[in-house]
């Protein structure tokens, strides 16, 4: 299982982030030469409970000088792209920072990644790239992109701009690059604000409620190590030199398992009885999509990828995590990867 990273030279940026630390801890684990570039890590961090023993480079995306150096000396197999501002209510309180990051960056390593001649890129943007008409059905790759805050419009731009670079610096496969939308994701380690897990662990930790902004919006929730899993596939088949797969591609739960907030609590108290919410009217203006659901169909017919926990498995295992952390300081990754890889035929 994903035996092609054995050996492999893996430069990954948003290293230090909740989804960039899990993905360097499953690199390792594979067998990888894993190197990271991205900003210092939080004092409270996934990323600085794993102790990773490996090469950083602690800058800005946006520092051409910087990333170019540091492509250059680690002159990787692949860069995984995961490096942003994620953040959606975030998006509106600095959207030049957000744009710059997020559209700016991502073109400044595809860049370094040409001039450096990295054979392979998976760029990771969002399930949030899609114009949100509210649909009950999944948006398909080929939906029309949009985003009403900035962070969703960002998202969206680099996937535009990944296509035009496609269109304009690729035409002899210099480089095979393709972009991958995931959906909402949940595991342990995230603190991030303004997010439902980790507000509810960071309170109930402290003994306090955690107010829900809105109890009905429905995501499209996975456990973090269902998106990486096909983040490892996609890589396999650019590694592969597959032409066909230089492309976009939707990884999220199965349609009939997305889940509301309201729904996502109930599943959370199940694991954590401590937890306890109280709902609050979300009066601040700052808008968030109420329905997302996204289509699969392309990534289980082309890369062979399918969710294989369902939302309150996912969740389940992510708030146990938060548990063993906080009760007994016990960090459960490994123990978590190698329960999914079991998973996987």
């Amino acid at each position: 299982m994903h035996e092609i990273y054995k050996g492999k030279r893996v430069l990954l940026t948003g290293h230090t982030g909740f989804k960039g630390s899990w993905l360097a801890y499953w690199l390792q684990m594979l067998g990888a030469e894993v190197v990271g570039y991205s900003l210092a890590p939080e004092e409270l961090s996934h990323f600085n409970l794993l102790d990773l023993q490996m090469k950083n480079y602690f800058e800005d995306i946006n520092n051409e000088k910087a990333l170019d150096k540091a492509v250059n000396e680690t002159k990787p197999d692949i860069i995984f792209h995961l490096a942003a501002q994620a953040l959606v209510r975030d998006s509106y309180d600095d959207p030049v920072k957000t744009y710059e990051t997020n559209v700016l960056g991502s073109l400044k390593v595809y860049m370094a990644a040409l001039k450096n001649n990295v054979p392979a890129i998976v760029s990771i943007t969002t399930d949030k790239v899609y114009e949100n008409k509210e649909w009950s059905k999944g948006y398909k790759e080929s939906d029309v992109l949009g985003g009403y805050d900035p962070y969703s419009s960002s998202k969206a731009c680099v996937e535009l701009m990944t296509d035009s670079f496609r269109r304009s610096f690729l035409s002899k496969n210099e480089l095979y690059l393709a972009t991958a939308r995931a959906g909402n994701v949940i595991g342990g380690g995230d603190w991030a604000k303004d997010r439902l897990i980790p507000d509810l662990v960071r309170n109930t930790a402290a003994g306090k409620e955690t107010p829900i902004r809105s109890p009905k919006s429905v995501r499209p929730w996975q456990h973090v190590v269902e998106p990486l899993n096909g983040y490892l596939m996609l890589g396999q088949k650019l590694l592969s030199e597959d032409k066909s797969v230089c492309t976009s591609f939707n990884f999220g739960p199965d349609t009939e398992d997305v889940q509301t907030v309201e729904q996502m609590c109930l599943y959370a108290k199940k694991s954590w009885t401590d937890i306890k919410e109280s709902i609050v009217e979300n009066n601040d203006g700052k808008h968030e999509a109420g329905l997302l659901k996204l289509d699969n169909t392309k990534a289980r017919e082309i890369l062979g990828w399918s969710p294989l926990m369902d939302s309150e498995k996912a969740t389940d295992m992510t708030i146990e995590w938060y548990r063993d952390y906080y009760k007994n300081n016990v960090i459960s990754t490994e123990k978590n990867l190698k329960e999914f890889e079991k998973l996987i035929v």
